[in-house]
């Protein structure tokens, strides 16, 4: 499945549940359904600073070194964003950095019609840990 098929299935879903309170919701259970986050992965090395949320996201070759797909882990000490991170790790897991850095993340967020929905300190925490993820990336690729 490309990135563009994976993003409108995320939309297609999210355009299933009625209102915002549902959505909100489903974000809240997809962040409660993220894998917890190695605590020695809880680096300032792997911080969203810009964030108001204290968010990490770490990128791994998939199934070790010479694997150029890569596994994404994040965590967040907030419920709704916590939601947003599963989605993002979710989307660009078994990827490549290629392909995380192609992924058209604005298609998702219009979609999703997320900057209607959330703050605008949030808006812009939320494409900081984008640009976390894709450098993230960039660095598992070269090492």
């Amino acid at each position: 499945m490309t990135s563009s098929e994976e993003i409108q299935d995320i939309i297609d879903t999210f355009d299933l549940l009625g209102d915002w309170d549902q959505r909100y919701q489903y974000l809240v259970e997809l962040g409660e359904r993220l894998p917890p986050m190695d605590p020695a992965d809880k680096t300032d090395a792997n911080r969203v600073m810009e964030c108001m949320s204290t968010v990490h996201v770490v990128a791994k070759p998939l199934n070790g070194a010479g694997d150029r797909r890569l596994r994404f882990e994040g965590d967040c000490d907030t419920a709704i964003i916590k939601g947003v991170v599963a989605l993002l790790v979710g989307l660009y897991s078994g990827k490549t950095s290629a392909e995380v850095v192609a992924t058209d993340i604005d298609a998702l967020f219009t979609g999703l019609k997320l900057e209607e929905h959330l703050s605008p300190n949030r808006h812009v925490g939320v494409f900081a840990i984008v640009r976390k993820l894709q450098a993230q990336a960039g660095k598992a690729a070269a090492a």
